[in-house]
Order: C-alpha cells, then structure tokens, then sequence
C-alpha cells in the first residue's frame, strides 16, 4: 500500500477526526464566494454556488452588502488607485521578477518606503509582502540578534507577531496580561537589568476593538531601557491627522521604536511594511529572511499603495466619514436594544458567546437577508467569547444600517427597544 494513501500514514487519519472534531464545534469555516464590485462598495456579489451542508445552494448572482471588510475607507476602489495600478501594470508588466536582491527595486518600492517612513515620522521603512511577514520576520530577526533578549508580549497580540516570537530561539517570551501596565511594569522590573528588552504590542486590538495606552507603554520603556514594537495594522489610515496611527493621534510615535503596518486595511491595498530608524531598518533588510528570500511586491500593487497613501494622507474627510458612519450604526443598534461592545475604536463587536449560534447568525444574516457579517469563533478569539465583527464604513448607508438592525432584531429575537446600556459597556472577556 503506498505511503500516501489516505489509510496508510497516520496524519491522513489526524485529519479526519480533527477535521470532524472542528465540525462537531460548529467552528467549520468555509470560502464565502462573493465578488466586491469596484463602483457599488461595500455591495459585492454572491456568485451562483452548489448547496453545502452550512449553506443552500444559490441558482443565481445576487447582491449583498458586506460589514466585515477590512478595507476599512474603500481605497481599494478609489478609482486614482486603480488607475495607479493598471498604468503601472501595463509599463512594468504584472510582476516584480524576483526578490528585490536578484531582480532590481522598482523606484515604486523606494518612494513608497519614503512616504512610509515620513508618515510615521521615521528615517527609513521597508516593505514586505504582508503583514502577517513584516511582523513574523521583522521580530524573529530582531530577537534573535544578540544573545540574551527577552520579548514582553501582550497576552492578546496577533498571531503573526507571536510566530515571530516564538521563532526567535534562544529568546525569552514573557507574557503580559492585555492592556495592563502595572502587570507590564511588575514583569519588567523582575527582569535581569542587563538584558536586552523589547516590548511588542499593538495600538488598535481588532477583535475587541480596544486601545492600547502607548504613552504609557513607551515610559515604562524608557524606565527599564527596553525597544517597544508597535503593531498599528489596524490603525494606520484611519487614526491621526494623516493616518499615520494611534501613535500619530496621540502625538508620540517618535517615542516608539519600530512601527509596523499594513497596506491592505486602510490603505485598501496590498503589503506589510515597518518603519524605524536608518540602522534598524538596514540591519533587518540585510539579515531578515522573510525579506530576503521573498518576490518583492509587484509593482502595480506598490504603485496603487503608494497613491492610495498620499491621498488618505491629505483627505481626512476619510477618517471623519468613517467615524460619522460607525456612531450613527452604533446609535441605531442602541435604539433597537441589540447588545453590542463599546470600544474606543471603529470596530463594533456583536457578542454571540456560542460557535454554532455564531455561524448560523452569519449563515442566516447572508441567504435571507443579503448580507455578510463575519463570524468570528475560536482559535481567533477564546471559546466562549464568539461574536460577529462589524466594521461600518464611509460607504454604508442609513438604508443599509436600518436593514443590519432589522435583520439582527429578528435574527436576535429582538421584539423591542430594551435597556442594554450595561451589556454594552461590558468589555468582551
């Protein structure tokens, strides 16, 4: 019997009870197909599909508005972006060729490391193909540069920066409890003094929606002469007066040691990217696998989030529709008494608190009433703790908003205007 047959190598059988075991959750996840269209966002369509055993079958395209994206000020149909990327493509073709060592750097590539870099106020930037990389390589490189460093994480960071730290062998990994500086400060203080410290933590935490205190952060820092990396992914475009985060609202990202981001959520494009001074970056181009050993992005994609930047930079009527848009749903989920968590952010968490209630309110949300609401269950967020995530954008409308209440109220067996002020301050455990 050959090795690779389903019953002859016991990682076939592992897959088959894990497989049935994640469906015995009601955590099972699959592909919604829906296809985004560039004039109409956030209405995408939902391409015919056979029944599957969560969902029925669909004879026909139909329009549904989607709350989930993450595209959070629909750059990514702005229209001087896509022209951005078609002019590109069709003057240097579709790829980059190679890694940025072996095929060249498109001039795209350095310009948009310098508006990065000025965004955040920083001598130097570097692109990545993702986040998700930029994070995972930047501080795995990072901590595995001298011996002896220890990584104060906070217990809720993405995973992308916990593979970066648990890849970083020979490094140490203390936990902090989320958003807790007196915790921060206990673990800190306990440390060996001598050792190099870094401290990686996020502005905006995208399941819960909540902030984190990077003032403070940055003071412990300094106190203990730990580096702090900040993750502002879900920030950057959105917060401060260009966009440029958390820590550019706050007036002390020169205070913060590396800033990583993104080009795919407010920017609406494509790409990770960090930012620091001239030295780090240097030293993390030269010795970052993840960077080194990777095709660089093409460059209609740096093109479009090159432009994509410089607008979301100069218009703020961005940022100020977004929010507008975020209270009026926020106000409407309130009148209809759906419980909802309060954050400081424009993320607006519904909280479910089982698996398979979450999946099937999404299911129901999308093949009764056309419309797509992410649910989001465990490994991304604790058992117990599931919900849906709403993300209301400038291009969501009265209309469409009185249709998510409608649709919840009934969905949420919701009959009438309750008082929920106290659900809805309770913070997500």
């Amino acid at each position: 019997m050959s090795s690779n047959h389903p019953d002859g190598h016991p990682f076939y059988r592992f897959c088959r009870t894990a497989l049935a075991d994640i469906r015995t959750q009601g955590r099972y996840r699959q592909f919604t197909p829906l296809a985004r269209e560039a004039d109409r966002y956030p209405v995408y369509e939902q391409e015919k599909a056979p029944a599957t055993p969560a969902t029925p079958a669909c004879d026909h395209d139909r329009e549904v508005v989607v709350w989930s994206s993450n595209d959070y000020l629909g750059m990514g149909v702005e229209p001087v972006v896509m022209d951005a990327a078609i002019t590109a493509i069709r003057e240097h073709g579709a790829g980059a060729g190679g890694t940025r060592n072996i095929a060249g750097t498109s001039p795209f590539h350095t310009a948009l490391e310098r508006e990065l870099a000025d965004l955040h106020g920083k001598e130097a930037g570097l692109l990545f193909v993702s986040g998700y990389v930029s994070n995972q390589a930047s501080l795995q490189t990072i901590l595995t540069s001298m011996p002896g460093w220890i990584c104060f994480s906070d217990r809720l960071n993405h995973a992308s920066m916990i593979a970066g730290i648990k890849g970083a062998r020979g490094s140490t990994t203390v936990i902090y409890e989320h958003n807790d500086l007196e915790d921060l400060e206990a673990k800190l203080a306990a440390a060996p003094p001598d050792a190099p410290k870094l401290i990686a933590f996020e502005s905006v935490y995208s399941m819960d929606g909540d902030i984190s205190d990077i003032a403070g952060t940055c003071a412990l820092a300094r106190k203990y002469n730990a580096m702090t990396y900040l993750d502002e992914v879900h920030a950057v475009g959105l917060y401060g007066a260009q966009g440029g985060g958390i820590s550019e609202r706050d007036g002390v990202a020169d205070q913060v040691d590396v800033i990583e981001g993104t080009l795919s959520k407010g920017f609406g494009v494509h790409g990770g990217y960090i930012t620091a001074s001239s030295e780090v970056v240097e030293y993390l181009r030269l010795a970052a696998s993840g960077f080194i050993f990777t095709t660089a992005l093409p460059p209609a994609v740096v093109a479009a989030a090159l432009t994509s930047v410089r607008q979301v930079r100069k218009d703020a009527w961005r940022r100020e529709k977004m929010f507008e848009r975020v209270n009026a749903f926020r106000a409407r989920l309130r009148k209809a008494g759906i419980p909802f968590t309060m954050t400081p952010s424009h993320i607006v968490p519904i909280p479910v608190g089982d698996a398979q209630r979450c999946r099937d309110l999404s299911d129901r949300l999308l093949n009764e009433y056309g419309l797509y609401a992410t649910p989001i269950n465990y490994p991304t967020v604790p058992r117990g703790t599931e919900r849906l995530r709403l993300t209301p954008g400038p291009f969501h409308t009265d209309e469409m908003m009185d249709q998510m209440v409608t649709a919840l109220s009934k969905l949420m067996r919701i009959n009438a205007p309750v008082d929920v002020a106290q659900k809805i301050a309770e913070p997500v455990k």
